[in-house]
């Protein structure tokens, strides 16, 4: 069962967090690295590092398996790929699942997206591919149609990867921008504690 907004988040040091595309994963990852002092690893940023899927499904799995192995101490990981999400799920001892509406989820995205395209700049690093708005608004790779076709797909994988964590997995499901603040703000305190 996943904690709810009126329990104490108690978090591991293997975190893993999914979500719809817009719904804050990067943010919350770089958020809780931060707090708990973990690496983070934010998936996109290795498979579009060169352009828009760039780095190939092996080279990927090498490269997620090479950050697990640098940060024994623990990390944080984020990212929805089903392909390579078992190097991360498969050892995670939590997982925190981003389900805000798709109304917030898509606004977010959309927000984003434009800013994007207005100001032409490389994601994730200086080689790193840039959103325009023939591919946001006129072509099938479109991440604001992926984020319609694709939202139901997403609460479905959610289920799935909830039932294949291995007994003692921490399970935390996220509705809303409190249940967010509340997880940092104990993410901030557990690392106090621990200190």
């Amino acid at each position: 069962m996943a904690a709810r907004a009126e329990e104490t988040y108690v978090l591991g040091k293997r975190i893993v967090i999914q979500g719809a595309t817009g719904s804050g994963k990067s943010t919350l990852a770089d958020r809780l690295g931060e707090a708990l002092g973990l690496g983070v690893m934010h998936l996109d940023n290795i498979r579009h590092e060169h352009g828009w899927d760039s780095v190939d499904w092996d080279e990927m799995h090498e490269r997620m398996e090479a950050f697990v192995a640098a940060h024994p101490d623990g990390w944080v990981s984020e990212g929805n790929y089903s392909r390579v999400n078992e190097v991360t799920l498969s050892r995670c001892d939590t997982l925190i699942s981003l389900d805000v509406p798709w109304r917030v989820s898509f606004l977010r995205l959309f927000k984003r997206t434009m800013a994007r395209a207005i100001d032409q700049k490389p994601l994730y690093n200086d080689h790193g591919p840039h959103e325009s708005f023939r591919i946001s608004f006129l072509s099938r790779q479109s991440i604001l149609l992926w984020s319609i076709t694709h939202h139901q797909h997403r609460k479905r994988r959610t289920v799935e990867a909830f039932a294949k964590t291995a007994p003692g997995t921490r399970l935390v499901r996220l509705k809303t921008s409190r249940e967010v603040e509340a997880l940092v703000q104990a993410a901030d305190q557990q690392r106090i504690g621990n200190g």
